[in-house]
């Protein structure tokens, strides 16, 4: 029997470990479910998990219709796309990203034990709730470290950082180009495997860090480059200079890239509520997320996350469609990157109009979303 007594920090990770090995763990203080034996403790959250999802207030905020079409909302949130989107300022980028908590869909209790292991690590980040029950949503600003990004510190217990902190959720990322290029760099290996490895002189961890990236960026210095009213005062050199800041490899990462365009006067005076609700998105947003883990038979699977077995058996074409793709790649010198995330959007694409068959429209559609690459040929 092993006796663990306060300050009490990674409590999860401990009866994480306790339950693995048939250990007996108790903890010495009350806290919510913290006093438990292994088994107890599982099976306790696990009754309490359903209540705690219908226990927040419904939060029902009317989507703004005019920043990016409803359609493309869904698919973002379905199937854990991550998006770029390009605009000037003022065009609704970040009011669009921080609608994305009502619209998520709902976790599932082995997302929110390991999402809560994590935030029971950050203890800055702890605020003493038992089992963290909504998905993350973190937003650094864009004078954020490399550590701070990653995880890490100084000392013997590394932190985890926003990457981790996101785990099952959202890194939402404004003002992109502004961020240290290391710090996006960063990025790089938790977008492809989904954990992130720390190494440092004293110690050597891998956290989690499965989280939907969403960023924005203005389209130029000034802002004004793709604004029909106001003129842009940046030279192409510094255009240049200011997309160069991002990587092609980051951005060969990116499902979808969109222009999300300025508001003409009507759409600005129009005032009436004729939009979706965050309530009636999420349901679309689950029915989506539920019809993916049904296909793949794992609760978190999503289609960001198919591997290449799994394109070839769920993402077929017809010849129409493959001769399109080929088209799009030729023209636009895709990378097999770039080519395998056109395939899972038009996979999204298609679940949302629930058919089974990739169709030419939604090949195209999805080549439409890959705008950057468009942009830099």
């Amino acid at each position: 029997m092993y006796a663990v007594e306060p300050p009490l920090f990674g409590h999860l990770p401990f009866e994480h470990v306790a339950l693995k090995c048939s250990k007996l763990l108790f903890w010495w203080r009350e806290l919510d479910f913290r006093e438990s034996l292994s088994k107890g403790f599982h099976d306790s959250l696990n009754v309490w998990f359903p209540k705690a999802l219908g226990g927040f207030p419904a939060v029902t905020p009317v989507l703004p219709r005019y920043n990016l079409p409803m359609f493309l909302n869904i698919i973002l949130f379905a199937a854990d796309h991550n998006i770029l989107m390009i605009g000037p300022p003022g065009t609704g980028k970040s009011m669009l990203a921080s609608r994305l908590p009502s619209i998520l869909p709902d976790m599932t209790f082995e997302e929110a034990l390991e999402t809560t292991r994590i935030y029971s690590i950050a203890t800055q980040e702890h605020n003493g709730t038992p089992l963290v029950t909504q998905r993350p949503f973190r937003s650094p600003h864009h004078t954020a470290t490399t550590v701070s990004i990653s995880g890490g510190g100084q000392g013997a217990m590394p932190h985890p950082g926003e990457v981790s902190m996101a785990h099952n959720g959202v890194l939402f990322l404004d003002e992109l180009p502004e961020f240290n290029r290391a710090a996006l760099e960063v990025l790089r290996q938790p977008m492809e495997d989904k954990l992130v490895h720390i190494r440092r002189a004293n110690y050597a961890v891998t956290y989690p860090s499965n989280f939907q990236l969403i960023v924005a960026m203005n389209p130029c210095p000034c802002g004004c480059k793709t604004d029909p009213r106001r003129a842009c005062r940046c030279s192409n050199g510094d255009i240049q200079r200011y997309t160069s800041r991002l990587s092609g490899p980051l951005l060969d990462r990116i499902d979808i890239h969109v222009d999300v365009p300025t508001l003409a006067f009507d759409e600005l005076t129009n005032h009436q509520p004729d939009g979706a609700t965050s309530q009636e998105v999420q349901q679309q947003v689950q029915a989506a997320r539920d019809l993916q883990r049904a296909r793949y038979n794992d609760p978190t699977a999503a289609n960001a996350t198919l591997d290449t077995k799994q394109i070839r058996k769920h993402c077929k074409l017809q010849a129409s469609s493959n001769n399109l793709l080929q088209t799009a790649l030729e023209r636009f010198g895709l990378s097999p990157r770039a080519y395998d995330k056109i395939l899972r959007v038009a996979r999204t694409l298609a679940d949302l109009e629930k058919v089974e068959a990739i169709q030419d429209h939604h090949i195209a559609e999805a080549i439409q979303y890959r705008s950057l690459d468009h942009a830099l040929q």
